[in-house]
């Protein structure tokens, strides 16, 4: 087995995780929430139970880029980014860098902040709601796009 296989296996893996996680926040965690908690609680709820799989996120996300960037670089498709047939690739690359930004700046810095001490839980926690739909919209089409331009449907 070559080093591109195995980053391949790490990166597929990876993205399972990472996607499957914030499939489970969004379609699961979130609605639970909802139904289960008044409105002035939600956003704590959601805080107590996100702190457990923020940690995992990160090193998902980490094994990703890393992954990826490897095979990119290992394959020489440097060339894929100049050609619009594999906006798939330019698709990961923007996911990623939002989950980055996200994971490793905006949470630690602003959001966990926030969340404590939010001045308009309920309206936190309906933005939270808002922003966790527009990530697994932008992280299926990417996924549903890599799968299939990886395999010559683009």
């Amino acid at each position: 087995m070559d080093d591109f296989t195995i980053a391949r296996a790490i990166h597929i893996f990876s993205v399972l995780m990472w996607i499957g996680g914030v499939a489970f926040v969004t379609l699961v965690v979130i609605p639970s929430i909802r139904a289960n908690h008044p409105s002035a609680e939600r956003l704590s709820a959601f805080d107590r139970i996100e702190g457990r799989f923020a940690p995992q996120a990160r090193i998902w996300v980490l094994l990703a880029g890393t992954s990826g960037l490897w095979m990119v670089h290992r394959g020489a498709m440097w060339d894929r980014f100049a050609d619009f047939h594999y906006w798939w690739m330019h698709a990961m690359v923007g996911l990623w860098m939002i989950f980055m930004t996200i994971l490793f700046l905006a949470e630690p810095l602003v959001i966990h902040r926030r969340m404590k001490a939010s001045p308009d839980p309920a309206g936190d926690f309906a933005r939270l709601d808002w922003g966790h739909r527009l990530l697994f919209l932008l992280a299926t089409i990417t996924v549903l796009g890599a799968a299939g331009g990886s395999r010559g449907l683009f």
